[in-house]
């Protein structure tokens, strides 16, 4: 990348140059079309232009009184760079509650109407290796982690993805007052499991982390043995994300 004479950054490429310079502008806040224009110089025509472009591509988006602002789509490409950062501090945290918890310790992802387990720490003797082993892809319908996934969802996305599911809007109302999912038996019987929300940029949902083992060593209450210090372990992977 080369400089200009104003000392601004160049690729050589006009229209990513301006492009830019408009989202420089925007990531200070919501700004006008005339005030885009007078910041960076370049034309109203122009700005406008460029703007209604990455508005259709969702890079931005316009607030109630029509000022534009940065889009979701840079919300979920921060998202997507963040996911290796994501795996690179699980290891060390999963193992934690391990020892801490002596149940076994999960991250999963959720790819359409599935969780994906993308790190796992085995607890001693909890004897769910086979169901819940790295990779092993599980429904949205049913369990602590497919909670903890939705509870935060658009309203449109989750009516969608909660038709045929175990539980219901009011359990997932309880799940966003409390910070955190339970349940009992839900993949098998005598086990138990607490989710919590890992969030990236923006405050994103980009996991579950999940706590789950045998009622006998979780309780029937996993929530409120295990919730506090779940937030606390999700809480140290999302800081690597933002």
């Amino acid at each position: 990348m080369t400089g200009t004479a104003t000392g601004r950054p160049s690729s050589g490429v006009g229209v990513l140059d301006k492009t830019s310079l408009l989202l420089g502008v925007l990531a200070g806040g919501p700004a006008s079309l005339r005030t885009l224009s007078d910041v960076t110089g370049l034309s109203r025509a122009t700005v406008h232009r460029l703007a209604l472009a990455l508005e259709s591509i969702r890079l931005l988006t316009r607030d109630a009184q029509g000022r534009f602002l940065i889009g979701p789509r840079i919300g979920e490409l921060a998202d997507e760079a963040g996911r290796d950062r994501l795996l690179q501090g699980a290891d060390a945290v999963l193992a934690d509650l391990r020892v801490r918890t002596g149940a076994s310790a999960r991250l999963y992802r959720r790819q359409g109407d599935l969780r994906i387990c993308v790190a796992t720490a085995e607890g001693p003797g909890t004897g769910r290796q086979a169901r819940s082993a790295l990779g092993v892809a599980l429904p949205m319908k049913a369990g602590a982690g497919a909670q903890a996934l939705l509870a935060w969802e658009d309203p449109d996305e989750l009516g969608r993805a909660m038709r045929g599911a175990g539980f219901g809007a009011v359990t997932l109302t309880n799940v966003r007052r409390q910070g955190w999912a339970q349940s009992l038996g839900a993949g098998e019987l005598g086990f138990a499991a607490v989710a919590v929300p890992v969030r990236g940029a923006a405050g994103r949902v980009v996991a579950a982390l999940v706590l789950d083992g045998p009622v006998t060593l979780l309780s029937r209450a996993p929530g409120r043995l295990h919730g506090g210090l779940l937030i606390d372990a999700a809480a140290r992977l999302g800081a690597g994300l933002t």
